[in-house]
């Protein structure tokens, strides 16, 4: 954000004087002259002068083909910018995930069944589509999230994450996730 940005502080901070309030009271009822402004505005003429100077250099207020115009969408733009980023509700599966598994390793198997498939699902993930795998390189990739590889591994094949034959395992099922 470069220094001449209209924050909603820099508006706040113009807007606490009350002549340019006054002056930006009289643009939103539609003056468009200093006259116009002084009258609408209730101000002494050197004031508005010097309050429409501020609001100018600031960027709050434009002449336009002779006219005084009031940006407007500064005040839109700031309020947007100060606006608290507000992180997106977890889904169901990211909270059961947090619950499950800290550091990237499972701390429990949840004994619910929908609960484990969603685990199983995250496990699967390490496994890309259309790859074959021996059986240590599936215990490999299973232990990094679990200690007892062997009971993962028979989740996998009986919930259909993975398949085997001839000694070779490959991603038979779950989501397959864009890189």
């Amino acid at each position: 954000m470069s220094d001449d940005t209209l924050t909603a502080a820099k508006i706040a901070g113009l807007l606490a004087d009350e002549h340019r309030r006054r002056v930006v009271a009289a643009l939103v009822l539609g003056a468009a002259s200093v006259d116009d402004v002084v009258e609408a505005g209730g101000l002494e003429v050197r004031d508005t002068h010097d309050a429409i100077a501020r609001l100018v250099s600031a960027g709050l207020v434009v002449q336009r083909d002779g006219a005084l115009v009031l940006v407007s969408a500064a005040f839109g733009a700031a309020a947007r910018d100060a606006a608290p980023v507000v992180a997106p509700a977890a889904s169901d599966e990211e909270r059961l995930l947090r619950t499950f598994v800290t550091d990237g390793r499972i701390t429990s198997l949840p004994a619910q069944r929908s609960k484990r498939r969603v685990l199983l699902e995250a496990v699967a993930q390490d496994f890309e589509p259309g790859l074959k795998y021996t059986e240590l390189e599936v215990n490999a990739i299973i232990g990094r999230w679990y200690d007892d590889h062997v009971t993962i591994r028979r989740y996998l094949i009986d919930e259909e994450f993975l398949d085997r034959s001839d000694g070779a395992y490959w991603r038979s099922g779950g989501e397959v996730r864009d890189l």
